[in-house]
């Protein structure tokens, strides 16, 4: 953003209009870390929270029509509403979410509704073979494309091969390490100044692609 020199382990702004990452020195992260302000820009934030009373049945997931078994989810403050993308060998493709099964999820799990827009996403791996109840996640928005970068290098086949669904493994452990419970009593709004806090993701696979999963 700036030209100075930047480390492996550094931070992301996503542009509003685009919602491309950009890797950011950490004077130029902190820029753009006051989500009322309106800028182009909204730095991503190092959030990490998992839902344990999530509850999505492979009926429901059938009704996101999702392709596959894994996507993320996030509010686009341009488009004004949810978008959601899946993985696969050609990177991170949009579904054509319908809306009222999205609103049926989020009224069942109000909690959902602490992310914020643009930057913070809900990662979802819905039902499969030897695992009955879908895991939720709600992170940073780089690490969703990081984890799409990661699958894609490894994607072999039609359904992305064993090192690729190993490698989905392994991020979920990772990721579940790092959460930590969502408050039981929120209300689904928003935490004020959700984009202050730092991420020291590496950024090398940030920038969204375009493009199945259990």
């Amino acid at each position: 953003m700036c030209g100075e020199p930047i480390p492996d382990a550094h931070q992301h702004v996503v542009d509003l209009e685009s919602h491309a990452m950009m890797c950011t020195c950490r004077p130029c992260y902190l820029l753009f870390t006051d989500a009322t302000a309106h800028m182009r820009y909204r730095s991503v934030p190092d959030r990490y929270l998992s839902f344990p009373d999530f509850d999505l049945g492979p009926g429901q997931w059938d009704e996101l029509e999702i392709p596959v078994g894994l996507a993320f989810f996030f509010r686009s403050s341009k488009l004004g509403r949810t978008v959601a993308f899946y993985p696969g060998p050609a990177g991170a493709t949009e579904s054509e979410l319908p809306l009222a099964a999205w609103d049926a999820v989020l009224a069942c799990s109000p909690a959902l509704g602490l992310a914020a827009p643009d930057t913070e996403a809900l990662l979802i791996r819905g039902p499969g073979p030897g695992r009955s109840a879908a895991d939720c996640h709600l992170v940073p928005v780089d690490a969703c494309y990081e984890l799409v970068g990661r699958l894609r290098r490894l994607w072999r086949g039609f359904d992305g091969g064993q090192e690729a669904r190993d490698e989905l493994a392994a991020f979920f452990d990772r990721i579940g390490r790092r959460s930590v419970p969502a408050p039981a009593d929120s209300d689904g709004a928003p935490a004020s100044g959700a984009a202050a806090s730092g991420s020291t993701a590496s950024g090398n696979e940030a920038s969204p692609g375009t493009g199945g999963y259990r």
